[in-house]
């Protein structure tokens, strides 16, 4: 238990109901936030911390500690709390469902960032597929273009792994992967990857780039990307056939 927020909230009088009805959340989650790791979302954590009358770091020190990028953390708390979550990626295999080698080259691309920056962000994006991993994992529909299968990332030992991880992963229940295959052409995901997640919270968004994620809740720009998926699953192989699809072409990186 996070002894911390736990006293804060007894000696500022509040409970997790109180909380949930002030900061406009499901009082589940909030009751959530005395448990260890677990901690509120950016945009309501400076408001928690004042309806305790404690500062964020004294109530969870390990905010200032994440590897993953400042950024990137409003979005890894959907993540979190999501209970059906939806990825869609035309260059390359989602990050939920990379290896550690894989994720490794990515980050390494364009000698952008130092040595220990890469380790640092790739410990952290392996670090976030525990949630596929727990005792009540999201349901997980993951597409991708063939072509991220054919990319070359990290040579053909890092892509042969990666193909027999996905092979691996595709075999779990609540794990369902599409692949788009090439013969389809041009299609809506050609214009760039994204997330949905529906949770608690609610349903979100997330658009990725270079620079920051951009996450997004308004109820038109979900439904722009509900409309998106929906067009690329009625284009993308039916799971066995992409599993077939993918061992396919994990034969072809073992020589």
């Amino acid at each position: 238990m996070n002894q911390a927020f736990k006293l804060a909230m007894i000696e500022a009088g509040v409970t997790a109901q109180s909380l949930a009805d002030q900061i406009g959340v499901d009082p589940k989650t909030a009751a959530k936030w005395v448990t260890p790791g677990r901690i509120p979302q950016t945009r309501h954590r400076t408001q928690v911390a004042a309806l305790v009358n404690r500062n964020v770091e004294d109530l969870w020190p390990d905010v200032l500690k994440r590897r993953d990028p400042t950024w990137l953390r409003e979005w890894i708390e959907h993540e979190r709390e999501t209970r059906l979550l939806r990825w869609f990626e035309p260059n390359l295999v989602p990050g939920l469902l990379q290896t550690e080698a894989y994720a490794r080259a990515i980050l390494e691309w364009g000698g952008l960032m130092p040595a220990d920056e890469v380790e640092q962000r790739t410990e952290s994006r392996i670090e976030r597929q525990a949630i596929l991993s727990g005792p009540r994992p999201p349901q997980f529909f993951a597409m991708l273009d063939e072509a991220a299968l054919r990319r070359n990332v990290g040579g053909h030992a890092v892509m042969a792994e990666q193909s027999r991880h996905l092979a691996q992963l595709a075999e779990r229940p609540h794990i369902h992967i599409q692949v788009v295959p090439l013969s389809v052409g041009g299609h809506i995901g050609l214009a760039g990857g994204f997330i949905l997640t529906k949770g608690p919270f609610g349903a979100a968004g997330h658009l990725d780039n270079l620079v920051r994620a951009d996450v997004a809740s308004k109820q038109d720009d979900i439904d722009t990307l509900e409309a998106a998926w929906e067009a690329l699953r009625a284009v993308a192989l039916p799971t066995q056939q992409t599993l077939a699809l993918i061992k396919e072409v994990g034969a072809t990186w073992q020589t």
